[in-house]
């Protein structure tokens, strides 16, 4: 029977995520399986505990947002580990990319039986591990103000910063280069998806797969505001993309600048200042799906 070590994010989902790990936990004893829990104190904590789980043959289930999975995904990757997931955040968005479900039992039940499978991830020069996308525009905005948005119902918290992130940001001359070919825009934001969702929920890259070795950029073009707000929904489907102006380039190393001064956001947590490179590492990550 497969041993697991739980690393829960304490504030994720409003600190929802520890109840949802306890409802899973007590499933897996159920079945016989070993379970040990802890709270994530820190990334330091989160790196020596993946290592010493790791080592001691225990899958590491990280519990928590997309943020909090990318921290402890990263450490898996070093430790050749496997991850299993418990979307205990806000978004929720790599577990939706993998069809992972929700709820305690069916999530107890995915930990059992699943088998472990490769994914890629996306590499970032500062040394960050990101699993949906590297982003930097208006987008990076709309993370700061989640995350300034916690009074609110978690229902609306995405939604209300993508329409007050439009109609404040102001777009800017962006500099993408793909696998060595330069390209420059005026845009609103530049989304590198190794995931085809992101902001909870938003189709952002539709061709995305987190398999292909590949990584998708979406460029959204500047242009009116109140007309980029009217354009949101097409953005949960992936319609967006066929608009015009919209650009959708593909490669495996993607650098990022602009003209202004933008900080780059990954899976939803800050990574600091343009320029960035973002490397795609093909099936770097093994992961119960």
């Amino acid at each position: 029977m497969t041993s697991y070590r739980f690393l829960v994010n304490p504030t994720a989902g409003s600190g929802s995520a520890a109840g949802l790990v306890d409802q899973v936990a007590a499933r897996l004893r159920a079945a016989g399986a070993t379970v040990a829990v802890e709270t994530s104190l820190s990334p330091e904590h989160s790196k020596a505990s993946v290592a010493e789980a790791v080592a001691a043959g225990q899958v590491v289930v990280a519990a928590g947002g997309d943020g909090m999975l990318a921290s402890v995904a990263g450490s898996v990757v070093d430790a050749r580990g496997v991850l299993g997931v418990v979307p205990g955040g806000r978004g929720n968005d790599f577990a939706r990319m993998l069809g992972l479900p929700s709820e305690p039992p069916a999530i107890a039940q995915r930990l059992l039986e699943a088998r472990s499978t490769p994914v890629d991830v996306i590499g970032v020069d500062d040394g960050h591990v990101v699993l949906g996308s590297m982003y930097a525009g208006v987008d990076s905005l709309a993370s700061e103000i989640v995350d300034a948005s916690r009074r609110l119902p978690s229902a609306v918290q995405y939604p209300y910063a993508a329409v007050r992130s439009l109609l404040t940001y102001k777009p800017g001359r962006f500099t993408v280069t793909v696998d060595g070919s330069t390209t420059e825009h005026d845009a609103y934001t530049v989304v590198v998806a190794n995931s085809a969702y992101y902001g909870k929920g938003m189709r952002i890259a539709p061709a995305a797969d987190v398999r292909d070795g590949l990584l998708d950029v979406v460029v959204l073009p500047a242009g009116s505001r109140f007309g980029m707000v009217r354009r949101l929904p097409k953005v949960y489907d992936g319609s967006h993309v066929d608009l015009p102006g919209v650009v959708v380039l593909r490669g495996r190393s993607v650098t990022v600048a602009a003209e202004h001064e933008v900080v780059a956001y990954g899976d939803g947590e800050r990574l600091g200042p343009l320029p960035r490179t973002a490397t795609v590492r093909p099936g770097a990550l093994q992961v119960l799906a």
